[in-house]
């Protein structure tokens, strides 16, 4: 398993390492997307891997507890063969003075051939007792033994994922390099003015930013930009809403991750793209004022921004 994980994490190291003279040329987007898809898919390996032992080491326990359960009732049995077999040892010796009774347990009786009976049945509870015993302390072996083995697998899996999530934090940050500057933006860092153009009625840079989320995540819901309102940024061709559900239902956590994702990279490349603001459940973030900031209740889902991330440019 540390070899696969070192061995990707070694080309990452190539693919992210610093230029030199005589070095390959930059990775293209294409590739760096490409070792980003091969990580996640080595953090979700590990993670399998590592879940598989913890149940395992789960599935020990529980024999360990059931054999330890048959043991006790084991040991309950052997204890009542023994009484009952020293009962009738007892009974014997003393048959000469138990009248019908001890002619019952005497040899012309049976009494002797009762007595083997006995000690056979108790001899093969005997049998089963130890084989019990042995396999409880067989899974209690296992059982400890997987525990050790879990807790370094836990220590490995840790360092392992610690380590991909950083080379995919390098990565993103690369792919985020090659994020295009928005046109309009002026020397000072300001931005000049852009008409909304084309059928869907939005700006230049609006437009890029909307390809570029697109480009970037599975946004599986339509992207509302152009409305005919009096007021705000939708009649002016300079916002749009990313939707994470429909007909203005609660998302789901996986939706409400995705929308934060959403927002933070619009806000991380926001002064190449010229976003504004942004606005995501029931809170705005001015690119000029950094830092969320709470809004007033709207009264809705849709209204307080629960089912989309709003983004607005200059």
């Amino acid at each position: 398993m540390a070899a696969a994980v070192l061995a990707t994490f070694t080309t990452a190291g190539l693919l992210l390492g610093t230029a030199t003279a005589g070095a390959a040329p930059k990775p293209s987007e294409k590739q760096l997307k490409a070792q980003l898809e091969s990580l996640g898919k080595q953090v979700d390996k590990l993670i399998g891997q590592y879940n598989a032992k913890r149940v395992a080491a789960a599935e020990a326990k529980t024999a360990e507890k059931a054999a330890r359960s048959r043991l006790k009732a084991s040991e309950k049995g052997l204890q009542a063969a023994q009484a009952q077999v020293g009962d009738l040892a007892q009974l014997q010796y003393q048959a000469g003075n138990l009248g019908m009774a001890g002619q019952l347990l005497s040899p012309g009786y049976g009494g002797a051939a009762l007595l083997t009976q006995l000690r056979d049945e108790q001899e093969a509870k005997i049998a089963r007792f130890a084989a019990v015993r042995d396999e409880r302390k067989k899974a209690s072996d296992d059982a400890a033994l997987l525990t050790e083995r879990l807790r370094a697998d836990m220590a490995e899996v840790k360092d392992r994922r610690e380590e991909a999530e950083k080379l995919i934090d390098q990565i993103t940050d690369k792919l985020d390099t090659l994020v295009p500057t928005a046109p309009g933006k002026r020397a000072n860092g300001s931005w000049a003015p852009e008409l909304p153009a084309g059928g869907d009625n939005i700006t230049p840079r609006m437009r890029l930013i909307r390809a570029e989320i697109k480009d970037h995540f599975a946004m599986r819901f339509p992207i509302g930009c152009y409305r005919a309102e009096n007021s705000g940024e939708h009649p002016l061709g300079r916002a749009c809403d990313f939707m994470l559900s429909s007909g203005g239902a609660m998302p789901s956590a996986p939706q409400v991750a995705l929308g934060e994702q959403v927002a933070a990279w619009a806000i991380k490349n926001g002064g190449k793209l010229g976003v504004k603001y942004v606005i995501y459940r029931q809170r705005i973030y001015n690119m000029g004022f950094p830092g969320w900031r709470a809004m007033e209740n709207r009264g809705g889902i849709t209204a307080n921004h629960f089912d989309h991330v709003h983004i607005s440019m200059y």
